[in-house]
């Protein structure tokens, strides 16, 4: 028996790193999933994005667990795509109870320097889609007349916002605001709306060339290993002394806040940051 026999869910940016842990997680816990990725590479980030056999993996992974997934492109930018994916699926499944609104890009640029394609980019798949992705999917929730939870992922840099990435903390913090909101709206449809600040998580976004010389400039060619070592400013950033979490640590406060024993939480912002908002 899990914690979500019966229920459905909808992932976005499924395919790979944190949506993809989320979608296993839950499907873990009995959930069928509805996922989507955009499944582009974006000019303005500096690391590929996820393709079609990444979400084909997800899939097989959910279906290994005897779960169903329905897995589709689509863009959260895109709301008629993303309305017309969901529809599609939730015909099929015959209910959706639970969001997660995942789907994000990172990239790097002091405020003054931005360029305004990176820019809009950021505010358009970070905020705007997860605001799409509510506009696609609450309403399916609604339909249903059982409530339901809302996750959304935002970002410890959203609360404590760090140089060098301020249109990736402004819409971070634009999705806790959203969050907020519309806990106060649907609270009495009994539908809760949680967002989570994760710190690093060991993905891609995080993992990679760009972004390790921006935590260590000091070397030519910092690697993993580097990343990794006690003294890296990796580590230095976190309360405990570990360079990221996971996102299997996300995917359980995922799974926490999709079941009913958080039934009563609703507009909470819930950090996995490894303590990088105590440090300081």
């Amino acid at each position: 028996m899990g914690t979500l026999d019966g229920r459905v869910a909808f992932v976005t940016g499924v395919a790979r790193g944190q949506g993809r842990s989320h979608a296993v997680k839950l499907a873990e816990e009995g959930a069928d999933i509805i996922g989507i990725d955009a499944l582009a590479d974006e000019p303005t980030v500096h690391y590929p994005l996820a393709t079609r056999t990444d979400l084909d993996e997800t899939a097989e992974l959910i279906e290994h667990l005897g779960r169903r997934a329905i897995l589709s492109r689509a863009d959260v930018r895109d709301l008629p795509a993303l309305i017309a994916a969901v529809d599609a699926a939730v015909a099929s499944l015959d209910r959706l109870d639970i969001i997660v609104a995942n789907a994000g890009i990172f990239s790097l640029g002091a405020v003054l320097d931005i360029h305004e394609r990176t820019w809009q980019d950021m505010i358009d798949v970070n905020l705007t889609g997860a605001w799409h992705t509510l506009k696609a999917a609450v309403p399916h929730i609604r339909a249903g007349g059982r409530g339901g939870s809302v996750i959304m992922i935002s970002s410890g840099a959203a609360l404590m916002p760090p140089p060098g990435i301020g249109h990736y903390n402004a819409a971070k913090a634009g999705v806790v605001a959203l969050a907020k909101t519309l806990a106060q709206e649907v609270g009495p449809e009994f539908i809760r709306v949680n967002c989570i600040g994760p710190g690093n998580v060991d993905t891609p976004m995080i993992d990679n060339d760009v972004t390790r010389r921006l935590f260590m400039p000091h070397l030519e060619q910092p690697t993993r290993e580097d990343a990794e070592k006690p003294d890296s400013r990796y580590v230095a950033v976190n309360a405990l002394p570990v360079p990221w979490v996971t996102p299997a640590d996300v995917s359980n406060v995922v799974a926490f806040l999709a079941s009913d024993a958080s039934r009563y939480l609703t507009g909470l912002v819930v950090p996995v940051d490894a303590g990088y908002l105590v440090k300081k």
